[in-house]
């Protein structure tokens, strides 16, 4: 079982790195949507925003949003504690008690 929990972790991590980059890249591209717009100006500006505003952007959310809770499952499923706080042993110097 352990085993299966280490395959199927590296394969959602795989689907997680690249569904992230795609998100990322997504969101760059939104930005140069934005900076033609202000280049273009008046009603096709707007247009153009309104676009990115209501149909792209929340694409991207909600991909990224799904890419994280598979982030999240394979690290669960390989036994990492990335959002455990951890207890670290405190080094006393030798002036102090």
């Amino acid at each position: 079982m352990k085993e299966f929990c280490k395959k199927l972790s590296a394969v959602l991590k795989t689907i997680f790195g690249y569904g992230i980059m795609i998100c990322l890249f997504a969101g760059g591209l939104t930005f140069f949507g934005y900076v033609a717009a202000l280049i273009i100006g008046g009603d096709t500006a707007a247009a153009i925003c309104t676009f990115l505003y209501k149909t792209v952007i929340p694409v991207i959310i909600y991909l990224s949003v799904i890419m994280v809770l598979l982030g999240l499952v394979a690290m669960y499923l390989n036994g990492e504690k990335a959002l455990t706080p951890e207890k670290k042993e405190s080094k006393k110097h030798e002036g102090e008690m």
